[in-house]
């Protein structure tokens, strides 16, 4: 089958058909529906490398999360991927899992599909393969780590700015001794967390105690874990900040293990305000951090690079805010 037929059963020019199937010229409405109607008629769907080859377009974006198991990031991919699909394109989507070396052979593949644009939602960087996407001008939007240039956008979110607002509310309740449990820190986006926290405290005239400041994993389980060695301590924290919501979900499995109870005993703050942290026991109280306004920002930065090919790329923001819900109340006296 072939745009031909397509042509003859329409009764109009095959150059018709093209621009209809390929929506890229004027056609009137009515011909329009008459041309797709007769290609549903005659079971035709159109050839994407053929399509391809002759627009110089792949129509396929490239988009790269560190851990798709996390629950941050499937919103994220929804709105990214609803977007692209408005414009008729598809989405190849690759998991890192924190794995530098696992970037590069993502990145390598989407390479090797000819991918009209890469949005990398993630921390890990591979500087090399980074200026070599550059060379060739495919356009890139970064999440976190990266710089604004020719076909580079930079999706920057204010993880420090949450941090602060977290550690300024429990200071608030009256707490104290203030634990931190961070992701791994070999993660940029993580050594900001930190050292946001670190500079609260400070802020407050609060001593640094590196007893209460723990390395995680960004997993349930890196959480339950950190937790575990925080309540070993001879004087355990009455509040700690985690670096998302998953890790917090640990803590308070840990905090429930050994017969404790949050809000009562130990007040939690998370990170992210992914679903999970409404259901959760108590409700957590976190630092919002929308995944579907990152994914829609990153898309069509995305977008906007494609469509005009010498455009230099923008530093885009993502705000933060805090949700108090139930985890969090004043220390016991």
């Amino acid at each position: 089958m072939n745009i031909g037929a397509i042509a003859k059963r329409a009764r109009v020019s095959t150059a018709t058909v093209s621009r209809t199937l390929n929506q890229n010229g004027a056609v009137r409405p009515e011909t329009a529906r008459r041309v797709w109607r007769a290609a549903e008629e005659l079971n035709y769907f159109p050839n994407s490398h053929a399509r391809a080859l002759v627009s110089g377009r792949s129509r396929l974006l490239g988009l790269i999360v560190s851990d798709i198991t996390n629950p941050f990031f499937p919103e994220l991919v929804r709105q990214f991927e609803t977007l692209a699909l408005e414009r008729q394109y598809d989405l190849i989507l690759t998991s890192t899992d924190y794995q530098t070396e696992r970037m590069t052979v993502c990145l390598r593949r989407m390479l090797e599909r000819k991918v009209d644009g890469v949005a990398l939602m993630t921390s890990e960087m591979d500087e090399g393969l980074i200026e070599e996407l550059s060379r060739r001008g495919v356009p890139l939007v970064y999440m976190d780590v990266g710089q604004v240039g020719p076909r580079m956008s930079h999706v920057a979110m204010d993880y420090a700015n949450g941090i602060r607002q977290a550690v300024d509310h429990v200071v608030q309740l009256g707490h104290r001794r203030i634990a931190f449990i961070s992701g791994p820190l070999d993660l940029h986006s993580a050594r900001i967390r930190r050292d946001a926290f670190v500079e609260r405290l400070l802020h407050h005239s609060i001593a640094l105690d590196k007893k209460l400041m723990r390395e995680g994993t960004h997993t349930a389980e890196g959480g339950q874990h950190e937790m575990e060695a925080l309540l070993r301590l001879r004087r355990r924290p009455t509040a700690v900040v985690c670096s998302n919501d998953w890790t917090a979900i640990g803590a308070l499995h840990a905090i429930d293990a050994v017969g404790l109870r949050v809000p009562e005993d130990l007040s939690v703050v998370g990170f992210d305000d992914t679903p999970i942290a409404t259901y959760s026991r108590p409700p957590l109280t976190t630092v919002r951090m929308s995944a579907a306004e990152i994914g829609e920002t990153a898309c069509r930065a995305l977008f906007n690079l494609i469509d005009d090919k010498g455009e230099t790329g923008a530093l885009l923001r993502v705000p933060t805010s805090l949700i108090v819900r139930a985890s969090t109340a004043r220390p016991k006296r």
